[in-house]
């Protein structure tokens, strides 16, 4: 693996843990922290330490560790190859409606900020506007 190659596949997986650690907080309100999830490894026979654990999640080393890399996926519960970004790895569900979530909120945000900067629109225009916004989201 080329450095570059090493430094998009780092950022990719840092993309992936911060997404679970986002699923995580929806689920239970909180996000894990260092602590349980080294703990969840060490119980399964790896060691992550705060050091490692930081370069993941900001993206500066690609860990390649089958133990951590299994572990994290166990831990977020979701398959190892979609952790790492494998081509053709399915999207786990409860992250797939975690994106959905964002892309709504996002829409309602821009359609609320559309509303109050264009201040005395017709409502037939506002609809259109709304119309326009929600077809734009759903094909990103």
């Amino acid at each position: 693996m080329t450095e570059d190659e090493n430094g998009a596949a780092a950022a990719d997986l840092a993309r992936r843990l911060r997404l679970l650690l986002d699923v995580s907080i929806a689920e239970s309100g909180a996000e894990p922290t260092y602590a349980q999830i080294a703990s969840f490894l060490e119980a399964r026979g790896a060691n992550l330490s705060r050091s490692r654990w930081t370069y993941m999640v900001n993206g500066h080393r690609y860990v390649r560790d089958p133990l951590i890399v299994d572990g994290l996926a166990a831990f977020f519960d979701v398959d190892a190859p979609f952790l790492l970004g494998e081509e053709g790895a399915p999207i786990p569900e409860k992250v797939h409606a975690q994106l959905d979530l964002v892309r709504s909120m996002r829409a309602a945000k821009v359609k609320s900020y559309a509303a109050r900067t264009l201040g005395d629109v017709s409502p037939k225009a506002l609809q259109a506007i709304s119309k326009f916004l929600d077809d734009d989201m759903t094909q990103t």
